[in-house]
């Protein structure tokens, strides 16, 4: 009896000294974990720390357990299956801080080009480019890293060889199944590479306006005007075409449409729109335009054409434009707006009267395919008239 207590007492001193000393580094690294985070916007130690401290707080709990074991006299098979799962429990704690080294790149790199300010067209191609190719490294270090994790199962490993030995099958199988996944994948890079899209561009999608608001690794994220939400994959953005009103310059040209008479002095309301866009702050200075487009019997069709930074100051503008338009025209020329022209007199309504009276006469009305038939012909289809 006194020799299974001794026996259980030098398995359990090693494991509980292990696990009292893996409790203490792990509560530790979290407390400075969240210190390093307060900080991490102002000091290098910080970001590092913040990075290294979450994987080190299960890393070296494991190592503790790992030295215990070798000190413990356990069953051979039981020992080794032990070191088995701590040795992936520390492979994946390898893959988490190579995952979250690459985000730290990533966050260093997106603080250093933020794209809220005036001019930021460079760092919005930087910050799509870090983006995209960030989240394709880290899906690609967590793939590798659960993949050699599930190898240290000698059952996967005879798995894998099979699948090797039938690898035309399983392969266009495979080939067939991920298409989806490698085709975003795919064009992630084609995008991160070529940026037909970027973050915070305007882009029209759907017949949606709406700006880039997020770019993973499958799907982008566009914020529609209205406070929608519109889930693209990025194949679509390869594969489509769509319209970006951002991609060398925010600056845009917008048009107001006004319909008036034909008497409307074009001059005046040329003037007009000079002092609209002169007294907006949305002008950007560059056009001001106003020119008679079409014309038909009852208007003329006038575009007001004015240019603005960006596409939110354009929308207001235009609206802007159009509201002092018409307030101008109702105020001082009134004469401009459409109307309805009907001129009836004495005479013509008499001549009416007239020629309403007279009988109609078959052949004034004759088309040309009716010349072959004959005057009787005509008046078959005509019925007699009752008798008074």
């Amino acid at each position: 009896m006194r020799t299974d207590w001794m026996h259980l007492a030098t398995i359990a001193w090693p494991l509980l000294a292990a696990l009292t000393l893996g409790i203490i580094v792990h509560w530790y690294l979290r407390r400075l974990a969240r210190a390093a985070r307060r900080r991490a916007s102002e000091q290098m130690r910080a970001r590092i720390a913040q990075v290294v401290a979450l994987p080190a707080a299960v890393a070296l709990p494991l190592l503790f357990l790992s030295l215990a074991l070798n000190a413990t006299p356990l069953d051979p098979e039981l020992l080794g299956q032990l070191r088995h799962w701590i040795g992936i429990g520390a492979m994946l704690c390898v893959t988490w801080l190579l995952a979250r080294s690459v985000g730290a790149v990533e966050a260093r790199i997106l603080r250093d080009h933020p794209i809220d300010v005036e001019d930021n067209l460079a760092a919005r191609r930087i910050q799509t480019q870090t983006r995209v190719i960030s989240r394709v490294v880290q899906a690609g270090i967590v793939l590798v890293g659960v993949s050699l994790a599930l190898m240290t199962f000698p059952q996967v490993r005879q798995v894998g060889t099979g699948l090797l030995a039938s690898a035309g099958i399983i392969g266009l199988i495979a080939g067939v199944a991920a298409q989806p996944v490698f085709g975003n994948l795919i064009a992630g890079l084609q995008i991160a590479l070529a940026q037909p899209i970027r973050l915070d561009d305007v882009v029209i999608v759907e017949g949606e306006w709406g700006r880039i608001e997020e770019i993973t690794s499958t799907y982008v994220i566009v914020r529609v005007w209205d406070e929608r939400r519109l889930v693209v994959p990025l194949q679509w953005f390869i594969s489509n075409p769509f319209q970006n009103w951002t991609r060398t310059s925010a600056q845009l040209l917008g048009t107001a449409f006004l319909w008036l008479d034909h008497r409307a002095p074009i001059p005046a309301i040329r003037e007009e729109l000079q002092r609209i866009c002169e007294a907006d702050p949305r002008w950007d200075g560059r056009v001001c335009v106003t020119q008679v487009t079409e014309t038909d019997k009852h208007t003329i069709e006038v575009r007001l054409l004015v240019s603005a930074r960006n596409s939110g100051e354009l929308f207001d503008l235009r609206c802007a434009v159009r509201e002092g338009m018409l307030a101008f025209i109702n105020a001082h020329l009134p004469e401009a707006l459409p109307r309805m022209r009907n001129e009836v007199t004495d005479g013509d309504a008499r001549d009416a009267t007239k020629h309403a009276a007279a009988p109609v006469q078959h052949a004034d009305t004759r088309s040309p395919g009716a010349e072959t038939l004959s005057s009787g012909d005509l008046d078959a289809d005509v019925p007699a008239r009752p008798a008074q």
